[in-house]
């Protein structure tokens, strides 16, 4: 599931280009709702995988990108602090959801619980109906005034008219003819900006956010079974990944609040940086907590970290490519870190497996989330500093232009006054005389 919400990107951006944030979001809950419905009737594993695993997931997909495009449109001062606090609703759910899963199969059975789990999902409808579009609406009378237009232009050219198209009426039909002559490419990358891919910023981002989720969800799937294979009780293994969950809820909005700060936020991208190396940091160490309380203590520093990464995902990406490119960003960075997603587990089973030990896995991903965050501040460090010198070579162009032109102004206004001055001059009278005299001989009006 987790991997076709990530794989659905690229599909859920070009359709919030298209249609927008409301009617995604709708749609997509009422996939999410579908398949588990559907769930509740399967009768294989295979089934179960199509409707959780894909239909559900799809849906899902369809609700991230539009939640997290429509922030970076309704903000820009306070960006980073609504970031947080709306990303801090995943922790709120991973909290409460655990013990209502439980509740529900004691009581309803499973096929149950995913009838009441798609009714619940349903609701993801209801909060797409609340997303109020931003900037003007598209004239609904445009299509008919192109039709007006192109029926005029025709009955002129019929009766050989000589007569004047409005300049706004030849505007839409030029429009119209450039918009056909586009080809399938042109169009789709309207939807989808595959310039991107040419954007220092975004491939630096793209790179180390790779790395990262080679290790970013695997520890938290393993930190029970972690938990048992060191001899503590299930319900207290369990109830490590609720204080993991309840520290993220609360460094979320924090982080966000400190990432808007007039310090921290020029320098983002340094602070995200920082949170995934941070994160790391705390994997490396976990293999030292060899008691229930050692696993306390890395599951609250697990959850700091979490949630300083979460919260500031998608806003460092905004930083780098913009509100205006950011839906075509999210669709392609989603579609490339769903591959990572989906081995990052399998490769921690693996070491596992092979190792029979669990401290070989996160000091895996402890290694890869280091890696990761060294990579990006050193990059970012280094993007900086580009920015900076194109920004001073932009500076001094500018003025280079601006004193061209104050030259060539000062020499057009001295060719002028020297034009004027010989044109008025005194030494221009004699010349003057003589050829109103040649006038008045060649008519036979001189005078002896």
């Amino acid at each position: 599931m987790l991997a076709t919400t990530y794989g659905g990107g690229p599909i859920s951006s070009i359709l919030v280009n298209r249609f927008g944030s409301r009617p995604v979001v709708i749609f997509g809950g009422l996939l999410c709702g579908i398949g588990m419905i559907s769930a509740a009737f399967c009768t294989s594993i295979l089934q179960l995988y199509i409707c959780v695993g894909v239909i559900s997931g799809f849906g899902l997909a369809l609700n991230l990108q539009p939640s997290v495009i429509i922030i970076g449109k309704y903000f820009l001062k306070r960006r980073p602090i609504a970031n947080g606090l709306a990303m801090a609703g995943s922790p709120v759910m991973l909290c409460t959801l655990a013990p209502l899963n439980q509740f529900l199969f004691d009581n309803f059975g499973w096929r149950g619980s995913f009838f009441i789990l798609g009714a619940i999902l349903l609701n993801c409808c209801v909060a797409g109906a609340l997303f109020r579009p931003i900037g003007m609406a598209a004239d609904p009378a445009q299509k008919q005034t192109i039709k007006q237009a192109e029926k005029t232009v025709k009955e002129q050219s019929n009766k050989s008219s000589v007569e004047m198209v409005h300049p706004k009426t030849v505007s839409l039909l030029s429009g119209t003819e450039e918009e056909e002559d586009k080809d399938c490419c042109e169009k789709f990358n309207k939807y989808l900006d595959f310039s991107l891919f040419k954007h220092r910023g975004f491939l630096i981002y793209l790179i180390g956010n790779v790395l990262m989720f080679l290790g970013f969800f695997a520890p938290i799937v393993f930190l029970a079974p972690y938990a048992k294979h060191l001899g503590v009780d299930e319900y207290s293994a369990a109830f490590l990944l609720s204080i993991l969950a309840i520290v993220d809820m609360i460094a979320r909005p924090t982080t966000g609040i400190i990432a808007n700060s007039k310090w921290v936020r020029p320098k983002i991208q340094y602070f995200f940086s920082f949170s995934i190396a941070f994160n790391g940091a705390c994997h490396l160490l976990c293999p030292l907590a060899t008691g229930y309380t050692g696993l306390v203590i890395y599951a609250v520093f697990f959850g700091l970290a979490f949630g300083m990464v979460c919260a500031m995902l998608f806003e460092t990406l905004m930083d780098l490519v913009g509100a205006a490119r950011f839906t075509s960003a999210v669709g392609l960075v989603t579609i490339v870190e769903c591959c990572t997603i989906l081995l990052g587990p399998p490769i921690g089973g693996t070491l596992i497996d092979t190792f029979g030990d669990y401290k070989y896995m996160f000091i895996k991903c402890g290694a890869v989330m280091v890696l990761a965050g060294t990579f990006l501040f050193i990059m970012n460090y280094y993007n900086y500093r580009m920015l900076a010198k194109e920004e001073k070579e932009r500076k001094a162009m500018e003025e280079t232009l601006k004193d061209n032109k104050h030259i060539r102004t000062e020499t057009e206004d001295g060719n002028i006054w020297a034009k004027e001055k010989m044109q008025d001059g005194p030494e221009v009278e004699p010349l003057r005389d003589e050829k109103e005299g040649l006038k008045k001989e060649v008519n036979g009006k001189s005078e002896v």
